[in-house]
C-alpha cells in the first residue's frame, strides 16, 4: 500500500482533496444536516479510491466479454431505476437502499468511458468506417435513452460528450462530423417537440432571456449571480451568507453548491476552486500523454471531458449562461454517487501513472 502511495501523482491528489474539502466546508454551512452523510461517501470515496489505484487494468481490458459485462449491468441498472424507482420532483433517477439512494446515471458516466477506451484504443486508426462510428453510437444511444427518459438531460448530455470527445481526437473525417451534427439537430428538434418538459425548455430558453419571469423560472439564477455579486473578496463568513442561510438560494448543496461557498468565502476561494479543478485537469493530461498504451490515454481523454463539462455546466448554470439542468460539480456538490463516481475515476487514472 505505502509503495503504491508512493507512485501515486500526488499533485492531482492535491487539487482533488482541496476541492473535497472545500465542498465539506461549504456544506457544513449551507446544508449542516447533510454534513456527515457526505463525509461518510467522502470515506468510502478515498477507500474505492485506493483500492482502484491498485488494480492492473490491462488483463482486464484483454477480455472483451468483461468490459461488455459492466456494460450490459450499467444498462441493467438504469431499466431498474426506470421502472422501479419513486420520482423524486418528476424524475426517476434514484434507487433507494434504506437512508441512501443509489443513482445509475452517474456510474454510467464511468462505464461508457472504459468501453470507449476500450473500443477506440483498437478502431481508432480506422475510425473513419461509417460501421465503427455507428457501433460507438449503440454504445452511447443505449444508456442516453435511458437518461433522457427519466428524465436527466445533464447526464445524457455528458453523456453525448464523452462520445463526441472519443469521435473528436480518433481521426474522424469532418464530413462525418457535419453529417453527425446535421442528424443531432434533427434529434434535437425531435426532443425539444415531443420528449423534454416545459420546465426543462423554459430552463434553456431563460438563458437567452435572463430578465423574464425573475420569480418563476429564472428565481434560481438571479439568486446565484446576487450570492456571488455581493460576497466581496472575503466573502461574508461562515454561516454568514444572508441567500444561503436565509434560504433564497435553491439547491444550495447541489446545483448551486459554488454560489453558496463564494457567498461565504468570498471571490478568493472561488478562484481557489477554478485554479484546483484546472489543475487537476492539467494533471490528467499530463497522466494521458505519458500513459505507454492507448487504453491509458483514451480513459484519461474520457475523464477529461466528463470532468469538464460537468464543471462547464455547474459553473455556467451559476453565472447564468448555461441551463440549470442539475449537474453536479466534481467534488464539490452534494450527493454519494456524484462524489464515487469522481474518486473512481481519480483511482483508474492514478493506477494508469502507476503500472505505466
Amino acid at each position: 500500500m505505502l509503495t503504491t502511495l508512493k507512485l501515486q501523482d500526488w499533485k492531482l491528489n492535491t487539487a482533488v482533496l482541496i476541492l473535497a474539502a472545500i465542498g465539506l466546508l461549504g456544506l457544513l454551512s449551507a446544508k449542516a444536516e447533510l454534513f456527515w452523510k457526505q463525509l461518510l461517501f467522502f470515506i468510502i470515496g478515498i477507500l474505492l479510491f485506493l483500492l482502484i489505484a491498485k488494480i492492473e487494468w490491462r488483463p482486464f481490458i484483454n477480455y472483451r466479454g468483461a468490459v461488455l459485462g459492466i456494460y450490459f449491468i450499467i444498462i441493467f441498472l438504469l431499466l431498474i431505476t426506470y421502472f422501479f424507482a419513486s420520482p423524486v420532483r418528476g424524475v426517476r433517477a434514484w434507487l433507494t437502499f434504506g437512508p441512501f439512494q443509489f443513482q445509475a446515471s452517474e456510474f454510467a458516466k464511468i462505464v461508457l468511458i472504459i468501453i470507449f477506451a476500450n473500443f477506440f484504443r483498437k478502431k481508432h486508426v480506422s475510425i473513419a468506417r461509417v460501421s465503427n462510428i455507428l457501433t460507438s453510437f449503440f454504445y452511447f444511444v443505449a444508456p442516453a435513452f435511458l437518461v433522457v427518459i427519466q428524465p436527466d438531460l445533464g447526464s445524457a448530455l455528458i453523456l453525448f460528450s464523452i462520445w463526441f470527445g472519443f469521435l473528436l481526437v480518433s481521426g474522424i473525417k469532418w464530413s462525418h462530423i457535419l453529417v453527425s451534427f446535421l442528424i443531432f439537430a434533427v434529434v434535437g428538434v425531435f426532443m425539444w417537440t415531443s420528449v423534454l418538459k416545459d420546465y426543462q425548455k423554459e430552463r434553456i430558453l431563460g438563458v437567452f432571456f435572463p430578465n423574464q419571469d425573475t420569480l418563476g423560472i429564472n428565481y434560481n439564477v438571479i439568486q446565484s449571480k446576487i450570492a456571488i455579486g455581493s460576497a466581496g473578496f472575503f466573502g461574508k463568513g461562515f454561516n454568514q451568507g444572508t441567500q444561503v442561510q436565509l434560504g433564497f438560494l435553491p439547491e444550495a448543496q447541489t446545483d448551486f453548491i459554488f454560489a453558496a461557498v463564494v457567498e461565504e468565502f468570498g471571490i478568493l476561494i472561488g478562484l481557489i476552486i477554478v485554479l484546483a479543478f484546472g489543475y487537476l485537469i492539467f494533471r490528467i493530461i499530463i497522466i494521458g500523454m505519458h500513459s505507454d498504451n492507448n487504453f491509458g490515454k483514451f480513459v484519461c481523454l474520457g475523464s477529461t471531458m466528463f470532468l469538464m463539462v460537468q464543471f462547464v455546466l455547474n459553473i455556467g448554470s451559476n453565472l447564468g449562461i448555461t441551463p440549470v439542468i442539475g449537474v453536479p460539480f466534481p467534488f464539490l456538490s452534494y450527493g454519494g454517487s456524484s462524489l464515487l463516481t469522481s474518486f473512481i475515476t481519480i483511482g483508474i487514472i492514478q493506477s494508469i501513472k502507476i503500472k505505466r
